[in-house]
C-alpha cells in the first residue's frame, strides 16, 4: 500500500493547522522511516477468484470490486478469504441470485490511478460496484479536497453507467501498531479528514458511503494479532471477513 511514502507532507499539512515545531517535524520524519522498516513492503499479488458464484433464481448480478490493496485482498491467506469472494457469496445467499465477480482493484492504487479501473468497469457495466480507496492518498501527498473530488467524479461515472455504488471510505490507519506515536495520530487524523470528505463526495455523486473506519477500527485495535496479516498493515482472512460482514448489508440494500 506504499505506507508512509510521503507521510512528511501529511505531517506538515496538519501541522500548518495545529502548529508543528521543527523538533516535532524531525520526530515524525524519523518515526516514518522506522515504521517503514518495521512494516516492510508487500511483494506478492493477492489471490484471484473472479468468476460466477451460482445462486438459484433471477438474472445474474454483475458485481465489481475496485480500489486499492484492501479491495484486492492483499494479506488474505487464500482466495476463499478475499473480500470480493466473501461478499459475492454473501450476495448469493442474501439475494438468491447468481453473482459474477470481477475484480479491478490493484495494489498501490490511488484515486488518480483508480480512473483506469473505472474505464475498464464501464466498458462492461456492473450492476453493483464496491469501491475501497484512500489509504494511499494519505501516504502519497494528495490533498484531501482533490482526492475526494476525483472519487466523486468516478462514482458518478459508475452511476451513469447504471451501477449501484457502495464506497468504503478511508480506513483508520491509526490501528496500525508499527506506526509509533505521535505519527500514528497524524495518520489517523489525516485519514479521518479524507473519510469525511469522501462521504460528502460519494453522496453528491449518488453513491452509498460506508464509514468503515468508524465501524471496524475498535475491533481491529482490540484483536490486532487476530485480524492483521504478517505484514502488520493489511488484514488477514479473518480481518477481511470481519470487514465484509459490515459491508454486506449496504451492498444488499443497494441492489434491492
Amino acid at each position: 500500500m506504499g505506507i508512509l511514502r510521503g507521510i512528511r507532507v501529511a505531517a506538515v499539512a496538519l501541522g500548518g493547522v495545529g502548529g508543528l515545531s521543527g523538533a516535532m517535524y524531525g520526530l515524525l520524519t524519523g518515526q516514518g522511516r522506522r515504521a517503514r522498516t518495521l512494516i516492510g513492503r508487500s511483494t506478492s499479488d493477492p489471490h484471484r477468484a473472479d468468476g460466477l458464484y451460482e445462486g438459484g433464481v433471477g438474472s445474474v448480478l454483475k458485481f465489481a470490486v475496485l480500489g486499492d490493496s484492501l479491495a484486492a485482498g492483499l494479506g488474505a491467506e487464500n482466495a476463499e478469504e478475499l473480500p470480493g469472494v466473501l461478499l459475492a457469496r454473501g450476495l448469493v445467499e442474501e439475494t438468491g441470485r447468481s453473482v459474477r465477480l470481477t475484480t479491478y482493484a490493484r495494489v498501490g492504487a490511488t484515486t488518480r490511478t483508480f480512473i483506469s479501473q473505472v474505464d475498464q468497469a464501464v466498458a462492461d457495466p456492473p450492476d453493483l460496484a464496491l469501491v475501497i480507496i484512500g489509504g494511499n492518498d494519505v501516504t502519497g501527498k494528495m490533498r484531501v479536497r482533490t482526492s475526494a473530488a476525483l472519487l466523486g467524479i468516478e462514482v458518478a461515472r459508475l452511476r451513469h453507467a447504471g451501477a449501484a455504488v457502495v464506497v468504503a471510505t478511508c480506513p483508520d490507519l491509526g490501528t496500525i501498531r508499527p506506526i509509533p506515536q505521535p505519527l500514528r495520530s497524524v495518520v489517523r487524523q489525516w485519514g479521518r479528514m479524507l473519510a469525511k470528505a469522501q462521504r460528502q463526495a460519494v453522496l453528491r455523486a449518488g453513491g452509498v458511503p460506508v464509514p468503515i473506519g468508524d465501524l471496524i477500527s475498535s475491533e481491529f485495535h482490540l484483536r490486532y494479532s487476530e485480524l492483521f496479516s504478517p505484514d502488520r498493515f493489511h488484514p488477514n482472512g479473518a480481518g477481511y471477513r470481519h470487514a465484509s460482514n459490515v459491508l454486506l448489508a449496504p451492498l444488499c440494500q443497494a441492489v434491492t
